[in-house]
């Protein structure tokens, strides 16, 4: 019984905090995890460039309405649908995640979420657990799933070695370099077609 779990931005949806830099004129916010591996670190310094520039839940969101996913994501997100289960694990939140998982047809997501004042000034974030990706995948494993895995980033690593099968996928030349055990794919049809291979072993 295989499930696959998929990481979002980057993967199926640009990076919510690279748009959000580009609509706010702020360079520093394309920061991601691609760059820093310690979440906490970098959403720690993310609220403090928000807070600075008086931004709020209410100006990213009006980003977010404007982003659609990679081209061809809902039609591979539909596809695998059709042959396995499927979850999505984010760093993300809920609030961010929402109006995108719209636009892929509601696939099911496991997120986190963030801490929001009456002014919409967001003040912290709390995470659903600690390693979430990682933790989820044991979790799925430990209720007799066969987990297989891609995403993009450091802090998807975890899930993908955990796996039985795990890709990079759209990700950067330095973790391909440093991953080189795992195939890394840049198109969705090569990803399905080895997500499909590795459910026939």
């Amino acid at each position: 019984m295989y499930i696959t779990c998929l990481d979002l931005e980057g993967v199926l949806v640009p990076e919510i905090w690279i748009a959000f830099a580009e609509a706010s004129g702020i360079p520093e916010l394309k920061r991601t995890t691609r760059d820093e591996p310690d979440y906490d670190k970098l959403m720690n310094w993310r609220l403090g460039i928000l807070k600075e520039h008086g931004l709020g839940l209410k100006e990213i969101q009006e980003t977010i309405a404007t982003i659609d996913p990679l081209p061809g994501a809902k039609e591979f997100l539909d596809e695998l649908r059709s042959i396995c289960q499927v979850i999505i694990i984010s760093d993300t939140f809920s609030q961010f995640a929402g109006p995108l998982m719209a636009k892929l047809g509601y696939p099911t997501i496991f997120c986190n979420s963030l801490e929001v004042a009456e002014s919409g000034e967001i003040t912290g974030f709390k995470m659903r657990c600690e390693q979430s990706k990682l933790t989820t995948v044991k979790a799925l494993q430990s209720i007799g799933y066969d987990t297989i895995a891609s995403g993009d980033s450091h802090n998807d690593l975890g899930m993908i070695k955990a796996s039985k099968a795990g890709f990079l996928f759209k990700s950067t030349e330095q973790i391909k370099a440093d991953y080189p055990e795992f195939p890394a794919f840049e198109e969705y049809d090569e990803l399905l077609a080895a997500i499909k291979e590795a459910m026939q072993d």
